[in-house]
């Protein structure tokens, strides 16, 4: 059934297109999201460094609203097909949000519809790989690692499983975010990337008098 599968990819990319950090910048700021900060992202961390703690959580529920939408009318749609259906949404609105067309294909980094997208095909080992991946990220204290490391453990988990046909699009999903974080993760090797002590930071947010 592939047809299912390409038209949920589709729908998704169209939901993905619609970029929240876009309209919130605009409300919060009067400009573009490519006007914020020195990459001019449009994710959650952008604006949240850039415009504060609400526009980032705002922009946080409008990715997740717009990848469960993508899922949900997928999943309407195309049940017959099987629960995959679930992961080609995601990767669409993934693209879609990556890939934008109105904003010359630039677009975010796709961490939240990536990690939606396999939490909500198997609540199970999704939870598990973005916990894994946070742990590698709490060792490792580079944040770029997020992107990848999630879709990444959880294609292992699928493999392992014999699910064949979500573990190659978790794949596909890690080379997006690879992509994506390309820059970051380069800077990894010559020292151009910092590193981010996040359970320090937590500690001292919890503990501080």
């Amino acid at each position: 059934m592939v047809l299912p599968r390409l038209l949920s990819c589709m729908i998704g990319y169209v939901f993905g297109c619609v970029l929240t950090g876009e309209i919130i910048a605009y409300q919060f700021a009067g400009k573009s999201a490519a006007h914020l900060g020195e990459t001019g992202n449009p994710g959650m961390a952008n604006i949240m460094a850039t415009l504060g703690f609400v526009p980032g959580i705002l922009v946080l529920a409008g990715d997740i609203v717009k990848t469960a939408l993508a899922i949900v009318i997928s999943w309407l749609l195309f049940r017959d097909a099987g629960w995959i259906v679930v992961l080609y949404a995601g990767l669409g609105a993934t693209l879609g949000h990556d890939f934008p067309f109105w904003r010359g294909f630039r677009g975010g980094k796709g961490v939240v519809t990536t990690n939606l997208a396999i939490t909500v095909y198997s609540p199970l080992w999704g939870v598990i790989a973005n916990l894994l991946g946070a742990a590698i990220v709490a060792a490792t204290q580079y944040l770029c690692l997020a992107g990848p490391a999630c879709p990444a453990v959880f294609a292992v988990i699928m493999f392992l499983r014999g699910e064949w046909e979500a573990g190659v699009l978790s794949l596909v999903l890690t080379a997006l975010a690879l992509y994506c974080h390309g820059k970051s993760i380069r800077g990894m090797f010559d020292g151009t990337t910092s590193r981010t002590d996040v359970l320090g930071a937590l500690k001292k947010k919890l503990f501080k008098k």
